[in-house]
């Protein structure tokens, strides 16, 4: 009988990585199993080893969530498969969370756990704003409450409160504001709210218990923390004049060259967030858009039958980290290992791709030197012809010149579905907000498809004259072919580097920066 595996339930903190406890950190980089809620940084799914199973069951409101019985079943399976699991909770796992629940099923199970305390947002936001739920004058202490559920709090003794933190109240902001006022808070009363609090998109607004409902009129809260009372006066003498960095120290991120720039990265849902960290090292804030969802093929039938016949391959030819993972994670699932793959040359388009093969153990037999699919044709380093050539790839959209010429030069090229990528089905809220408030100065692509997709979720967040919102934006592509696609649907591409890499990108666009502000001073 196998051995159940350990649940760890591990609070993720408000927002940022560098808010997540080293205990959480090192588990996150040993799990089989992730399972995380809505409001996780995704950026924290960059720690998880290659072969982690990653379940998204996280709960937003009004839109589809997966029921709690599901995730306490979920964990139950996770664990008696004999893996172990994180339970990645926003926040800290026993403020307003259904821990408990999980707990219930673990224990009935008989599944061991363990609990792993996070930073609750309700103390991290006000704090990162500047306002101390506590102070020797003004605030002798504090309650928390969410008012998903407005009817079963205790307003009378809420309205008693020197400082009271509200979450999950973004929906019913008016009657928070009738409830206090009919149990005599003053009309003066002062009001934050918080939204995002601990990431880089961070918004606050302050008021009075009368004015906040106009103040935030229009606005998307959620998700948001609210603090009522005095110690919100004391936010403009207790606040850094210098927002955090997440790479640099504040002393050296004011002289960075793209301080006080905003970047919006176009990039896949959940995947590793390299470019944000170059661009924050140069001094930007960085906005993400998820553009694009990796997901599996439709069917792994055509894989499937290249592995089982994997020897009568010359050659192996991948074009993104993704085609080397969902490859790589197929062939161990089908019960073969780096051993199979003795007889096979292996060639990669980029660096980034034959970084991501040596950390899976392999090193690529050539890379061309520019990180384009028609280099890699055009540079092969062998004649092709009789040769056949095994080709996993994007399930639709991908590279038709490689077949093309590979196949015009006599090597049989066998195509097969290594995973696909979808547009999200709803746009990020906090993006299009700050787009629509023209706080974006540069947009970067990365691939073609996030062209598209973004898009059409710009229509879908900004309505039929998105185009509009970018006037003034620079648009940043990686290379000709994205470059290509910028121009069919953005009219423009502004930015592209001579290298066609993440590293090269960010220097294009520090390049871009000094040269507008210098022209900017000549005139």
């Amino acid at each position: 009988m196998t051995q159940p595996g350990t649940v760890y339930l591990v609070g993720a903190g408000p927002g940022r990585m560098d808010y997540l406890t080293l205990r959480g950190h090192n588990l996150l980089q040993r799990a089989d199993c992730l399972v995380h809620d809505a409001l996780v940084d995704t950026d924290l799914l960059t720690l998880l080893p290659a072969h982690c199973e990653v379940f998204d069951v996280g709960k937003r409101g009004g839109q589809p969530s997966t029921p709690q019985a599901e995730i306490d079943a979920l964990l139950v399976r996770l664990s008696q498969s004999g893996r172990q699991v994180v339970r990645l909770k926003s926040g800290d796992p026993f403020i307003f969370g259904r821990t408990t629940s999980e707990i219930q099923a673990l224990r009935q199970a008989g599944c061991p756990f363990e609990v792993v305390p996070g930073i609750s947002s309700a103390l991290a936001a006000p704090l990162l704003a500047g306002i101390p739920l506590t102070d020797p004058v003004w605030s002798h202490g504090f309650g928390v409450v969410t008012a998903h559920d407005p009817d079963l709090l205790d307003w009378p003794a809420l309205a008693a409160l020197h400082t009271l933190v509200v979450l999950m109240g973004s929906r019913h902001l008016d009657e928070i504001i009738h409830r206090l006022q009919n149990n005599g808070c003053r009309g003066d009363m002062p009001v934050a709210i918080i939204r995002w609090g601990g990431h880089e998109q961070q918004q606050i607004w302050e008021g009075t218990l009368l004015s906040i409902r106009q103040i935030v009129k229009g606005q998307t809260l959620s998700p948001c923390v609210m603090v009522f009372g005095e110690v919100v006066k004391l936010r403009p003498y207790l606040t850094s004049p210098v927002p955090p960095s997440p790479s640099l120290p504040i002393s050296v991120s004011s002289q960075a060259p793209l301080h006080l720039k905003t970047v919006l990265i176009t990039r896949a849902a959940g995947q590793n967030s390299q470019f944000a960290d170059l661009l924050t090292a140069q001094g930007a804030q960085v906005i993400e858009l998820p553009a694009l969802e990796i997901r599996p093929p439709q069917s792994w039938d055509g894989m499937d039958r290249a592995i089982a016949q994997v020897d009568s391959f010359h050659w192996l030819i991948l074009t993104s980290a993704n085609a080397v993972n969902f490859f790589l994670d197929r062939l161990l699932e089908q019960g073969r290992d780096l051993r199979s793959l003795n007889a096979l040359k292996i060639a990669v388009v980029g660096t980034k791709t034959a970084a991501v093969l040596k950390q899976r153990g392999l090193l690529p037999d050539f890379v061309p030197p520019d990180f384009v699919a028609d280099s890699l044709v055009r540079d092969f380093p062998e004649n092709v012809a009789g040769q056949r050539i095994l080709f996993p790839r994007v399930e639709s959209g991908g590279r038709e010149i490689l077949v093309k010429e590979f196949s015009a030069a006599g090597a049989e090229v066998v195509e097969v579905a290594a995973y696909e990528s979808g547009c999200p089905l709803v746009p990020d809220a906090a993006a299009i907000q700050a787009i629509r408030q023209r706080q974006i100065d540069v947009i970067t692509f990365a691939s073609s498809k996030t062209v598209v997709h973004t898009a059409q979720l710009l229509a879908q967040g900004l309505g039929p004259d998105w185009r509009q919102y970018l006037d003034g934006v620079a648009v940043a592509s990686i290379g000709p072919k994205t470059s290509d696609t910028c121009r069919d649907h953005l009219g423009r591409v502004d930015i592209e580097p001579a290298e066609y890499t993440l590293d090269a990108l960010t220097e294009a666009i520090v390049a871009w920066v000094n040269t507008t502000s210098a022209r900017a001073s000549s005139d």
